[in-house]
């Protein structure tokens, strides 16, 4: 079988770096992409022999040219599409503005219709394709200060199910996987008093690990995952069980 190639958005940094590794490790020809943090790609890049692509994944025809230029420099189509990039702009409702509620949403939701336009022609003439959707438990139960970041996680439940009845018929399945406290740089600059409360609401009492959710990605990618779509997989440690 030909190794099939996967794109992995934001996949240079944080879990995004863990599931490039995953796939890698699966046997996956993978193509990482970032936005701004050239010195960190370059490092990934060494370290990992994983080819990187700088695109803007908040720009429409950004996302078009730069998925054609990894197909060209990968020498073939996008097989494993996995829409993992986002950002934060934390603020309360009555703070925040109109930039910051619009920042976040065409980041972290519209890069995934953005992407994904970009290969589900090719995916649905080929009649194989795995478009994986890194959503949030905060899309689930919501958050303080996060209307902004909690809708647009949300609205990627219901474009991956929306998506994956469009796709069925095709071989294309289509699902999210919604993480809750995983241990990436963020996560663990809080507070050590704040995170022992944190983990007291996690029946397994601890944090996740980036890689924990890069084998459900491996997991969903597979030729073998073909029978589940349009679902959610949360990797939580069952702090909300929905």
């Amino acid at each position: 079988m030909t190794q099939r190639i996967a794109l992995v958005t934001g996949g240079t940094r944080g879990i995004g770096e863990a599931i490039s590794i995953g796939l890698k490790k699966a046997g996956y020809k993978v193509a990482a992409n970032y936005g701004s943090n050239d010195d960190a790609a370059a490092a990934f890049k060494k370290e990992h022999g994983i080819e990187v692509f700088k695109f803007d994944i908040s720009d429409f025809n950004a996302c078009q040219e730069g998925v054609k230029n990894v197909e060209k420099a990968m020498g073939g189509p996008v097989d494993v599409l996995v829409n993992n990039a986002g950002i934060t702009r934390d603020t309360a409702m009555h703070k925040m503005d109109e930039q910051k509620f619009r920042e976040v949403v065409i980041t972290n939701l519209n890069s995934c219709f953005y992407t994904s336009r970009a290969v589900i022609e090719g995916m649905r003439e080929r009649k194989f394709g795995r478009i994986i959707n890194i959503s949030s438990m905060n899309g689930q139960m919501g958050q303080f200060g996060q209307t902004n970041y909690a809708a647009a996680k949300a609205g990627i439940f219901g474009f991956t199910k929306a998506l994956a009845r469009e796709s069925a018929a095709r071989g294309i399945t289509v699902n999210a996987i919604a993480p809750g406290y995983i241990a990436t740089e963020m996560v663990k600059a809080v507070k050590p008093e704040i995170m022992a409360e944190i983990v007291k609401g996690i029946p397994v009492g601890r944090i996740g690990e980036p890689e924990e959710v890069a084998r459900a990605v491996v997991f969903l990618a597979d030729d073998h995952a073909a029978f589940i779509t349009g679902e959610t997989l949360s990797v939580n440690g069952g702090q909300y069980m929905e």
